[in-house]
């Protein structure tokens, strides 16, 4: 307990230990969200492996359903998992998620195509997408709660914004290994091994695992919790876990419409090459993850809630002329600043955001209703994406759809929730 009061005193900076503790957890982060994200990046190899079709928007259609299965299964992993970490601590989670994220993402890499054992193929796909989607559900709400309860009173903002800074990492190097291997092999090379090493490199988050289980601390926060943990009812946590799903519609709406599905969005609709819309792609990934930490700083000055409020309010608003200008030709020289400034913008929300959702619960129930909640929320609207913006393309015939028919209206609902959320930023950790 003592040692949570000097995390929570005004104007104390991280220890040795809490830096050590922060940057575990953010490296593990990064490659989960690594071998998490990479499919969406070679969806398009994928389907033509595993869901051969002579329409190939249905065989694309089919693999980002695939892909959208993975987050049906992270509300499972988010129960589970995040209870896990409610009561046998954070780490022990996130150890746990690490090896079901690198067995379900090697498994995946080696896994022979239909073409070699038919329909075999895409079942075992979806298995091992299920798997990745129980690893990614326990992960965020934990390594989140892990990162912030290690985190100063006064420096949430910006310490917790690295849990965002390693998952958009995550989504980052998942996008530069496609791209290199794309812009350095030939097109009939990727389609039979290429695609195959980003999913094997995944074979790294072991060391990371051991690294964690040998290393790294328990949060002095979750020791100081463990006889509320077992006194106090799970239940009492569920309205708070209801605001946490509203906060996180848009936030998961707009990570995955502006990120995972917009390399598939700008070679069918903006006249990019594969290897172009990677590399935009990419180049706005780094714009974001530059931005992260600098708004989650401001936000210890100002507050969360005036950052998270910007972000809705700029993405919902401009999603529909900059999709609208990419259709009109220009080429990269036109994609590439739009998709950085959409990166800094949904920086405004990713960086306060892991604080600002941790601050709605007290230590004994975060990771818990944090998990299941975030989780939840991705499941339904996030995973699902790039599938719906393409269906949504098809049924209306209009390739700027999705962002009046989805990212617009996922935005005004967490800006109500963020409208009616207390402001945490001066608030002490429960």
């Amino acid at each position: 307990m003592a040692e949570a009061s000097v995390l929570n005193a005004p104007g104390v900076y991280v220890t040795d230990r809490s830096q050590k503790a922060i940057l575990a957890a953010g490296i593990g982060n990064l490659l989960e969200w690594y071998d998490f994200g990479v499919y969406a990046y070679l969806a398009s190899l994928i389907a033509t492996n595993f869901f051969p079709s002579t329409d190939q928007t249905a065989s694309l259609l089919a693999a980002f359903a695939a892909y959208g299965v993975g987050f049906l299964a992270r509300p499972l992993g988010g129960i589970a998992i995040g209870r896990l970490g409610d009561t046998q601590g954070r780490k022990t989670a996130l150890v746990l998620t690490i090896f079901l994220m690198a067995f379900g993402t090697v498994g995946l890499g080696l896994l022979p195509s239909y073409e070699t054992i038919g329909i075999w193929a895409p079942i075992l796909l979806v298995a091992l997408r299920i798997v990745q989607g129980i690893a990614a559900g326990g992960e965020w709400g934990t390594s989140t709660a892990f990162m912030i309860e290690w985190s100063p009173a006064t420096r949430r903002g910006f310490f917790g914004s690295f849990q965002q800074v390693s998952t958009a990492g995550g989504s980052l190097l998942g996008s530069a290994v496609a791209a290199i291997l794309t812009s350095s092999l030939s097109s009939s090379a990727m389609l039979d091994w290429g695609w195959r090493a980003p999913f094997v490199l995944g074979a790294v988050l072991l060391i990371v695992g051991v690294y964690l289980r040998r290393n790294v601390g328990e949060t002095p926060f979750y020791e100081a919790s463990r006889h509320a943990v077992a006194t106090q009812p799970i239940i009492s946590g569920a309205p708070l876990g209801a605001l946490a799903f509203g906060f996180t519609i848009f936030w998961t709406v707009a990570y995955y419409t502006l990120l995972a599905w917009m390399p598939s969005f700008t070679q069918r609709f903006a006249g990019l090459t594969p290897s172009e819309a990677l590399w935009s792609n990419t180049i706005g990934l780094v714009a974001m993850i530059t931005a992260i930490p600098i708004w989650g700083a401001l936000s210890d000055r100002v507050g969360r809630r005036p950052i998270l409020m910007a972000s809705a309010i700029s993405i919902g608003f401009l999603s529909w002329p900059l999709f609208l200008l990419m259709t009109k030709g220009g080429g990269l020289a036109l994609v590439l600043p739009v998709q950085i400034l959409f990166g800094v913008l949904l920086a405004l929300y990713s960086g306060p955001g892991p604080a600002a959702i941790s601050e709605i619960f007290p230590t004994h129930l975060r990771s818990t209703w944090m998990s299941a909640s975030y989780a939840l929320a991705v499941a339904i609207f996030g995973g699902f994406a790039p599938f719906i913006a393409t269906w949504l393309i098809q049924a209306t015939g209009s390739p700027v759809s999705p962002t009046f028919l989805y990212l617009l209206p996922a935005a005004v609902i967490s800006l109500l929730v963020i409208w009616k959320m207390k402001e945490t930023s001066a608030m002490q950790l429960g």
